[in-house]
């Protein structure tokens, strides 16, 4: 008999992220991923109590304090958490990063918001384990994911959503927000994206697919006819199976959680609500799978030269770290 699979500290944590947003009961996506239910809530037991590092192989208690981060420090970490209550440690600690020039680690900031009870309770989203594409995409613009997603407005009905998301980047291209939900409105938003990105105006080898669902909108021959118009190649995803379109329907999820907190009586005030969330989504959202930078840096190419620089900026702050302690052990 084979022995059980020892997992990496990413692995764990990968898995107690799929765990918290599938759609599926916990033991059933554990059956699927071959977890045991009694190791999983080991782990999420010290990922509750530590964060992340609570996952990482016990070792000897070697206490580092020259490696610990100075109370100003600390105070500066807290107050970017109250000024920023909505984001997770994750975020916080690549927001701190990024803004004050400084490293700290998720787990660090982790353990310091919860000494202070600042760690809320997950947000989860209803979203399958699967919500990558079978063949991930490689580059910008080598696919585009639309759909649709409805909102009331009081006094108004419901008005729905069309976005265009840019599969590689997860970069919202364009929206569209109308009475409707036709394929006019579906071509009206994608000729906002093909005008944004300039694609239908260059020579590429390839223009960008277009992922959907099997709604009407999506199968007219009206939008055949738009899309054979611009060279752009059509795939469906599986009928009763949104999960295809995994990106945009988290996509959908995080912009409701915000959105949907108030009321709305003028398609103007939600339009303007919606405005901010994608400026802020676009541009200053963390997100976990884009190595932690935002889906402007990778769609305009940043990302290499961030990641670069908080490399190099680790390495200064445990330098300067160790310096400071040593200054004061009197070595």
């Amino acid at each position: 008999m084979a022995g059980l699979k020892r997992y990496t500290p990413e692995e764990k944590l990968e898995i107690i992220h799929l765990i918290e947003h599938s759609a599926l009961p916990v033991k059933q996506t554990l059956a699927e991923l071959q977890v045991p239910r009694s190791t999983f809530y080991v782990w999420y037991q010290r990922y509750q109590e530590e964060g992340p590092e609570g996952l990482q192989p016990k070792k000897a208690n070697r206490q580092q304090f020259w490696n610990r981060i100075p109370d100003q420090v600390r105070q500066q970490i807290v107050d970017l958490a109250l000024a920023h209550p909505e984001e997770s440690p994750r975020q916080l600690a690549y927001r701190f990063i990024d803004e004050k020039g400084y490293y700290v680690s998720e787990s660090s900031v982790y353990r310091l918001l919860k000494r202070y009870d600042l760690i809320q309770s997950p947000a989860f989203e209803v979203i399958t384990a699967k919500d990558q594409f079978e063949n991930p995409t490689k580059r910008v613009n080598e696919m585009w994911q639309t759909d649709f997603t409805q909102f009331l407005i009081v006094g108004w009905g419901w008005y729905y959503l069309s976005t265009v998301l840019d599969d590689y980047s997860r970069f919202i291209l364009a929206y569209k927000l109308a009475p409707s939900m036709n394929a006019t409105d579906v071509e009206e938003t994608l000729q906002m994206a093909l005008d944004k990105t300039g694609v239908a105006h260059v020579k590429v080898a390839h223009r960008p697919r277009l992922l959907s669902d099997n709604g009407s909108a999506y199968r007219s021959q009206q939008l055949a006819v738009f899309l054979k118009q611009f060279k752009m190649e059509h795939i469906h995803g599986r009928p009763y199976h949104p999960m295809t379109q995994g990106k945009i329907e988290r996509w959908h999820r995080s912009m409701k959680n915000v959105i949907k907190l108030q009321n709305y009586y003028f398609p103007g005030e939600l339009e303007m609500a919606i405005a901010e969330w994608v400026r802020y989504y676009n541009h200053d959202r963390y997100h976990e799978s884009l190595q932690n930078v935002t889906p402007a840096d990778v769609f305009y190419g940043k990302e290499k030269e961030v990641l670069k620089k908080r490399k190099l900026l680790k390495e200064q702050t445990m330098a300067l770290r160790r310096q400071s302690y040593l200054q004061m052990a009197g070595v």
